[in-house]
């Protein structure tokens, strides 16, 4: 071959190779502490968005300043030094969900941490920071997500698409309340959908997550649930993002038209790493050492709890927060934050807790802005009653300490007080279903438990919804189907339960 036709070989190969330029911006790690990379050149970068180093680690942009970035480690090798390379990624952080993750438990990153492979099908990407959806994608919240919880379902009603706080006390049973609501929601009614659970686990120590997932194991709940979990040990840029990362699994579902429930077990302890990554990268303390943003951190996450209407898909995202206080401060500057964001609360209080009421929910500082337009029609006509009755043995109960000779009206109401207290106690993860929290409510309301012991309440109780089950399905079924409780229905089970009473004695 002549030296002319090699080289014009040469050319014609050159001028077929295809160039596709990719502009990627690198950067230098300019200091290291705490989790925190400070890197200057990342001149295209913003918020959220991805950063490679060379050793492999991985974060997030969490700040800009005016000559370098702040990044929030998520993988950290423990070999990143100053004059490290860095790269911009071009993309927001986001997490990979698909149908395969229920009944697993992951982490921030959603990878499984129970041991088994996790291999998605038609993945997606979310992420983990997005605009709620707006109002006119929006519907009204008017379908009850129900607890299995008498006292919540009958006064506290809590709807898909609302977000509800639980807040009190360590230890006076906020978490039992979220896990109890997730075993009832394997109860399927016929109108509703099956609500799919996720559970974000934020600085629980680790036998904590261990004994929750288990549990829901037994109750045949993972079959309908996710657990995401940054605990204790995990760093604290783990545990900010969990929550997040849970809420973009949850969007993920809801819009695929699912109802979701998301419990965040607690934004305090979200709040407290905030402050820590906050104050690693130097932003300005304000009240009790949290950064003015605080509030919008958390509003931007619960806002985008929604119903979204049915001509948009009719998906919808609960949000259970949890916030824990100290001696009972309601006051305090993250729960009066998370309290103004939520659509009501439910307050748990410790000396309701240590007198033996279990859930020890105090019904007058506890509310549901959302109400009545969040339960069944029964439901709503039995809880009037339940609450008026209760807040006037409270009153009632607090004003006679102080004297004993009490009118024979006012004992009345006392004595059906106390019974109305021993009703709505209820134990640990025993959620009811609707019908029995219904002849339940009805059966102490119509003061037809006011001859039964105090100390019996319970037991007969049980004995009676068993009694109404058994024997009369027809009843059952009006109540199942109906919606009021009108005089011929109420005469029957008046009838009915004073018939069990009798087959007593």
């Amino acid at each position: 071959m002549k030296p002319e036709e090699i080289i014009q070989k040469i050319e014609r190969e050159l001028y077929s190779v295809k160039i596709n330029p990719e502009l990627i911006n690198f950067g230098v790690v300019e200091s290291v502490e705490d989790e925190i990379v400070k890197a200057s050149g990342l001149s295209n970068a913003g918020y959220y968005e991805e950063i490679e180093f060379e050793d492999g680690s991985f974060g997030f942009i969490l700040n800009i300043d005016e000559d370098c970035v702040s990044i929030v480690l998520l993988k950290n090798s423990g070999h990143i030094v100053c004059g490290m390379k860095v790269k911009f990624t071009g993309k927001v952080l986001n997490v990979a969900v698909s149908d395969k993750i229920i009944g697993r438990v992951v982490d921030t990153l959603v990878q499984p941490i129970d041991g088994k492979e996790l291999k998605h099908e038609n993945v997606f990407y979310y992420p983990v920071e997005k605009i709620a959806p707006g109002i006119i994608r929006r519907g009204l919240v008017d379908r009850p997500l129900k607890t299995g919880i008498k006292a919540i379902d009958a006064m506290i009603p809590i709807g898909r698409g609302q977000r509800e706080l639980i807040i009190g006390d360590r230890g006076t049973g906020k978490t039992a309340i979220a896990v109890d609501t997730i075993i009832n929601q394997k109860k399927l009614d016929m109108n509703l959908k099956r609500v799919v659970c996720i559970y974000c686990s934020i600085g629980q120590k680790r036998s904590n997550l261990a004994s929750i997932t288990a549990k829901l194991k037994d109750e045949d709940a993972m079959n309908y649930s996710i657990i995401v979990a940054a605990t204790a040990s995990d760093p604290v840029s783990m545990q900010y993002i969990a929550p997040l990362a849970a809420c973009a699994i949850g969007e993920y579902f809801m819009d695929k038209g699912a109802d979701v429930l998301v419990v965040y077990d607690d934004l305090t302890k979200h709040a407290w790493a905030y402050r820590q990554i906050s104050l690693s990268i130097k932003r300005p303390a304000g009240r009790e050492a949290y950064p003015g943003d605080i509030f919008y951190l958390h509003s931007r996450l619960l806002e985008r709890a929604a119903r979204i209407s049915d001509k948009e898909g009719g998906g919808t995202l609960t949000a259970l927060p949890i916030i824990e206080t100290q001696g009972n401060d309601l006051s305090a500057y993250i729960p009066t934050n998370v309290i103004s964001i939520t659509d009501g609360q439910i307050y748990l209080e410790s000396d309701l807790f240590n007198s033996g009421i279990r859930p020890a929910i105090n019904a007058g500082l506890s509310v549901s802005r959302v109400g009545g337009s969040a339960q069944t029609k029964l439901m709503k006509q039995l809880s009037g009653p339940l609450r008026l009755e209760l807040s006037q043995f409270r009153e009632l109960q607090a004003f006679t300490q102080f004297g004993n000779d009490l009118d024979e009206e006012t004992l009345k109401r006392l004595e059906r007080g106390k019974r109305i207290n021993e009703v709505l106690k209820q134990p640990q993860y025993k959620p009811y279903d609707e019908l029995s929290e219904i002849l339940s409510i009805f059966s102490v309301t119509s003061g037809l438990f006011d001859d039964i012991d105090v100390d019996k309440i319970s037991f007969s109780e049980q004995q009676m919804i068993k009694f109404i089950r058994k024997t009369y399905p027809e009843t059952v079924e009006k109540l199942s189907t109906g919606t009021r409780i009108d005089n011929n229905l109420k005469n029957e089970l008046e009838k009915e339960i004073k018939e069990w009473k009798a087959s007593l004695y």
